[in-house]
C-alpha cells in the first residue's frame, strides 16, 4: 500500500471523475506518495496545521501507471505514481487531522 495526502475538496473533484491527478502530474510528471512509515512526516514537513487533508491508501497493484521508488535528494526512496490514479485503486480514504502544534501522527486504523 502506498498513501497519498489530499485536500478533501481536491479528493472531491476527483471522485467525480474515474481518475486522480493531483497538483503535481502536469507540472512534475508524477504524483508523490509516501509509505505508511513516511506520511506523518510528510505531512508535518510541507502540510504543518492544515485541517483540510486526507489520506489516500492506494493500491498499486490496480494501478495502470508505474510506481517508482525514488530518492528525494537525501536517500529516502519515496513512491511516486507516473500516472493517474483510478480511483477505484484508492481502498480507504482517511481523515488527517493535525496535532494541537501543527505536526501530523499516523491516523489509528490507517492501513488496516
Amino acid at each position: 500500500m502506498i498513501y497519498h495526502i489530499v485536500s478533501k475538496s481536491d479528493w472531491q473533484n476527483a471522485e467525480a471523475s474515474d481518475t486522480y491527478r493531483g497538483d503535481t502530474l502536469d507540472t512534475e510528471g508524477f504524483i508523490h506518495c509516501s509509505t505508511m512509515v513516511q506520511v506523518a512526516n510528510t505531512g508535518s514537513r510541507y502540510y504543518s496545521g492544515r485541517t483540510d487533508l486526507l489520506i489516500l491508501s492506494i493500491d498499486p497493484a490496480q494501478l495502470s501507471a508505474e510506481v517508482k521508488y525514488e530518492d528525494s535528494g537525501k536517500g529516502e526512496l519515496f513512491p511516486h505514481v507516473y500516472g493517474p490514479i483510478e480511483n477505484e485503486a484508492v481502498l480507504a480514504v482517511t481523515a488527517f487531522p493535525p496535532q494541537p502544534d501543527g505536526s501530523f501522527e499516523l491516523p489509528e486504523g490507517l492501513g488496516e
